[in-house]
């Protein structure tokens, strides 16, 4: 340890107490726990595709890096890798495993240990919702990775983010004007393709918690006529597939995820990754999903988030480079915008966007009340049940991530704090529980609702695009927004969610508003 002293603080580290935590004394030093540590990409900065080189082009007339090319072109580089051996040895630290695609190398060792290598002190914290070990202020590295690590993550186990879905809560006053419908109902009144079934195509669904039965997915799609569509799941970090039997709880998430994104694009398999609900587990299911070189999924759908400033910044550029990746090998992602109206949830009392539906790599998704007139639309505006205690669409401007090129004449507003940035959502669909879908979960039929709904819902809708083009649309926003003024999307023009209101154009309720999927894939074929 004789370069102990020469350290830096690792840039973005920095980490608030636990909000209604209580610190009830040190972590246990002899604890074994394990630490994700993500390294600098191998390649130099004018080396990786640009965001105009990725999103340039009609999807056929893409080159797309395959997994393996990008492991081996900008994955971790040797040197880097040696660099963390040999930090993981001076502190007494093992390797459990490196993944030059992911960047991650994964270290174990004790608390003490780990307190000692990153210059922290690990706590226990009482919480409503748990125990925790905590950590607060920023962590340090020897001065020699300074440029080679890019973030440390489970250290600090407190949940990060939560489902965004609404179980349609029982209101006997409001029974009669509540209506529900099947994934199939929906897809037809925004016109999804006919005649393809997502073969090919295997859509990822990221799970932070709860599970599904095979007997649940069987009973929903045996009542769609439908086969049930292979899934498979994941286990990252040692989460696994577990329901817990609450449908109130992250099953109803999870089989949400599943139904939808199955019953639009049966013949796509489907890939249910569950990790733990940290950062860590977050960030490495995502990269997990991201460059999983035997499932190859072309769509990762992402129905978790949180307030974006409850994220660490080493949190969020890890999830947002994760994503960047994703769309260098035609890759899209799409994410919930979040259930709670402008405000995310958050208690800071100014409009908060959700993250990582903030990135400018994802399709962020946006919520609508959908009346369907026999099989086309009758009605739509933005989803705002905020005063029957039904959650709205989330939607707002990052403060972190500027605006991207894509969205500079879509009119978006500067954030609450004056800055430019990043409008969310892009698109939207039907979200709300008053509208919402028919799914089985626990063993039992039920409502629900939510922008959770609408990632899973615009994964199928892609998976079906995809094959059909006969090639992944991959970074699909910059098309987006430029078939925007035409027959593309159903503009939102009624409603608010909060502090944002619908209006001609996109919108930070709904975005660009609800798809037409027919024109859109005519659009991305021949436009």
């Amino acid at each position: 340890m004789a370069k102990r002293q020469d350290r830096v603080e690792l840039k973005g580290s920095a980490r608030a107490a636990l909000p209604g935590g209580q610190d009830v004394g040190p972590a246990d030093p002899n604890q074994q726990i394990e630490v994700s540590v993500l390294l600098r990409r191998g390649s130099k900065p004018d080396e990786y595709p640009s965001a105009a080189e990725m999103g340039a082009g009609l999807p056929r007339e893409r080159k797309y890096l395959s997994r393996e090319e990008f492991a081996r072109q900008h994955g971790a580089s040797t040197a880097d890798l040696e660099k963390i051996r040999a930090f993981a040895a001076q502190y007494g630290l093992k390797i459990v495993n490196e993944d030059r695609a992911r960047r991650i190398v994964k270290l174990g060792g004790t608390v003490q240990a780990f307190n000692d290598a990153f210059g922290v002190n690990l706590r226990r914290y009482q919480h409503s919702s748990g125990a925790f070990r905590c950590r607060t202020g920023s962590l340090t590295i020897p001065a020699e990775l300074e440029s080679v690590v890019e973030g440390v993550f489970g250290l600090d186990n407190r949940l990060q983010a939560k489902p965004h879905f609404r179980l349609r809560r029982r209101k006997p006053n409001a029974q009669a004007a509540a209506v529900s419908y099947s994934p199939l109902q929906v897809a037809r009144a925004y016109g999804f393709p006919s005649g393809a079934t997502g073969a090919g195509q295997c859509i990822a669904v990221i799970e932070l918690g709860g599970g599904y039965s095979a007997a649940d997915l069987d009973s929903f799609f045996s009542n769609l006529g439908i086969s049930t569509p292979k899934v498979t799941a994941v286990s990252v970090d040692g989460a696994a597939n577990s329901p817990t039997g609450d449908p109130n709880g992250p099953d109803g998430e999870v089989e949400l995820d599943i139904e939808v994104a199955g019953a639009i694009a049966p013949g796509a398999q489907i890939a249910a990754y569950f990790a733990p609900n940290t950062d860590q587990g977050f960030i490495d299911a995502v990269t997990t999903a991201v460059q999983d070189a035997t499932l190859k999924p072309s769509i990762v759908s992402i129905s978790w988030g949180g307030p974006e400033d409850s994220w660490t910044e080493q949190s969020r550029n890890a999830l947002n480079s994760a994503c960047q990746d994703a769309s260098t090998m035609g890759v899209t992602v799409l994410v919930a915008s979040g259930d709670d109206g402008a405000s995310d949830g958050s208690t800071n009392g100014t409009p908060t966007v959700d993250f990582p539906a903030a990135s400018p790599y994802v399709v962020g998704c946006g919520g609508t009340k959908l009346t369907i007139s026999g099989t086309a639309i009758g009605s739509e505006q933005v989803w705002n049940e905020l005063s029957a205690n039904e959650g709205a669409t989330g939607g707002g401007i990052s403060e972190v991530f500027a605006l991207p090129s894509y969205q500079h004449s879509a009119n978006v507003p500067k954030a609450p704090n004056g800055f430019v940035g990043r409008g969310v959502p892009d698109v939207a669909g039907d979200a709300d529980p008053e509208t919402g879908y028919n799914v089985v979960v626990d063993g039992q039929p039920a409502v629900i609702g939510g922008t959770s709904a609408v990632a899973p819902l615009w994964a199928g809708l892609l998976a079906l695009i995809n094959q059909t083009l006969g090639a992944n649309v991959g970074y699909v926003n910059p098309l987006l927004y430029s078939t925007a003024a035409g027959a593309t999307f159903h503009d939102i023009t009624s409603g608010n969610n909060g502090d944002y209101s619908a209006g001609p154009g996109w919108d930070a309720c709904t975005g660009l508003g609800s798809p037409n999927g027919s024109a859109l894939l005519a659009t991305l074929r021949s436009k």
